[in-house]
């Protein structure tokens, strides 16, 4: 029998256990399946845990791991930021500046399917910062501007998409294609509305339900990358450059509310106070995993210094219309965008 895992629960930081003894990835590989289903019911409890003491150092080792505790692989679709190839499956989780953070976000929630577990690894600990930090969904639902989660409970929201090589990732790389007519059957299949620019470049446009039902749990969580991409959450200098190079339709990335009605600033300013909230942290030591509940909780990245090694894995698909959506996905027109959505 198992011998019961011991977390440590305090203020700011996410659940933690301790492995010690283990100095082998077989062995390794052995206290993982022992202890499968205890790190599976504390991490429905939790929504992420750390498991800290394992000798993982190799993507191999990530590997083995993956293959416990994520055996059904999720596919990164519709890609948005890059990421290195570091073999066996498994890929960096991003490779942005050190510098800049990455705010709270549920990884491809804009997309049909989505991975509902993800593992992180950390095979090089930066010299300071860096954390992966989390955030509990349940708690920034109950921490959200009353009158913003009205609006997106009714109609959901929406992301447009402007993809290019010089600001974030060219079309090609984003659908791994080079084929204009797959891409164009990929967004009619998966309900995303899309036009060619006359430079060639693709806009798309989809909508999405903001919250969801937890398949296992049963209960209503936060889950959009709608703060994420806000034009708001940008730095204000970023902000007024891209806009004067790409004008006010050509971001990157921009998002809104189903109603069509723009959000303003003070309402990011409101999604990501109440995501500030309910977050919590660890710094990475070597060898550390997190293994996060994709549903009912989002994660981040914290600036760094010096070389950071963190290792990603998604698996355990989960179908958008498992966790039924009250707004429906839909396709949007991508072509000169509206002030407000037809009813």
């Amino acid at each position: 029998m198992a011998q019961t895992l011991h977390w440590e629960i305090e203020p700011g930081r996410p659940a933690l256990t301790r492995i010690p003894g283990i100095d082998s990835m077989t062995a390794a590989v052995g206290w993982l399946r022992e202890h499968h289903r205890q790190i599976a019911q504390a991490l429905a409890e939790h929504g992420a845990v750390f498991l800290r003491g394992l000798p993982v150092a190799t993507s191999e080792d990530v590997a083995a791991v993956r293959d416990v505790l994520l055996p059904n692989p999720t596919p990164y679709r519709e890609k948005a930021t890059p990421r290195s190839d570091f073999g066996n499956g498994v890929a960096s989780s991003t490779d942005l500046p050190p510098n800049q953070a990455i705010r709270m976000h549920n990884e491809n929630s804009y997309t049909l399917t989505f991975p509902g577990l993800l593992l992180f690894a950390c095979l090089i600990a930066p010299a300071e910062g860096g954390a992966t930090p989390v955030a509990d969904c349940r708690k920034v639902l109950a921490n959200l501007p009353a009158t913003v989660l009205e609006r997106v409970r009714a109609t959901g929201w929406t992301l447009t998409r402007n993809y290019s090589e010089y600001v974030s990732l060219d079309w090609r790389t984003a659908f791994a294609t080079e084929d204009p007519a797959a891409v164009e059957a990929y967004c009619t299949e998966n309900h995303i509305g899309w036009e060619w620019q006359e430079d060639g470049r693709l806009r798309t446009r989809q909508l999405r339900p903001g919250t969801v039902v937890h398949p296992g749990t049963g209960e209503e969580v936060w889950f959009n990358h709608m703060a994420f991409w806000s034009e708001w959450s940008l730095d204000p200098v970023i902000r007024e450059a891209l806009t004067e190079e790409f004008g006010p339709d050509g971001l990157p990335f921009n998002t809104g509310i189903g109603d069509g009605v723009p959000l303003t600033e003070d309402e990011v300013a409101g999604i990501n106070r109440a995501y500030e909230e309910a977050t919590v942290r660890e710094p990475w030591q070597r060898g550390d995993l997190l293994l996060v509940d994709n549903v009912s909780t989002s994660h981040g990245r914290d600036p760094f210094t010096g070389d950071r090694k963190i290792a990603v894995v998604m698996g355990e698909p989960v179908d958008l219309l498992a966790c039924r959506p009250g707004v429906a996905p839909a396709a949007l027109p991508a072509g000169a965008l509206p002030a407000v959505l037809p009813a």
